[in-house]
């Protein structure tokens, strides 16, 4: 295995530079409070990257929304499943039918193509639905 050799002086600095930048702090989330920024900064994130893996700033939004899933994996119970089955659960535990979606996602059909798996939830159908439900789009990516 390849050691790694930091540049120390050089990446103090340039973590420093990047964390003023941003409107919230980037690390481990410890608290609702730093939940909430997180989740609006993902979806931030979200309205600027929306389905483009090739844009510049996807792997950041990957990085913040696994900072809110490992937050949400001990504070809050979404099962581990695909994003369609993550839909069904929450239908479920809200009584939901398919028509219910039907505005947040586009129509009964796409409602139903998503459940069964023929169609992706993609980056505006995940914030719509993350709103409805309160919790992170990152469950329905």
């Amino acid at each position: 295995m390849n050691a790694v050799t930091l540049d120390v002086a050089a990446i103090a600095p340039a973590w420093r530079a990047f964390q003023a930048s941003l409107p919230v702090h980037i690390g481990p989330i410890r608290s609702e409070a730093q939940y909430e920024q997180a989740v609006a900064l993902m979806n931030g994130l979200l309205d600027v990257v929306g389905d483009h893996e090739g844009h510049e700033l996807a792997e950041f939004l990957d990085l913040v929304g696994q900072l809110v899933e490992d937050y949400e994996n001990t504070r809050h119970a979404v099962p581990d499943a695909p994003p369609h089955e993550v839909l069904r659960f929450f239908m479920e535990q809200h009584a939901l039918k398919q028509a219910d979606l039907a505005e947040e996602i586009g129509g009964q059909s796409a409602v139903s193509d998503i459940l069964h798996g023929k169609r992706e939830i993609n980056a505006r159908q995940a914030r719509a639905l993350a709103n409805r439900f309160s919790v992170s789009p990152a469950v329905f990516l």
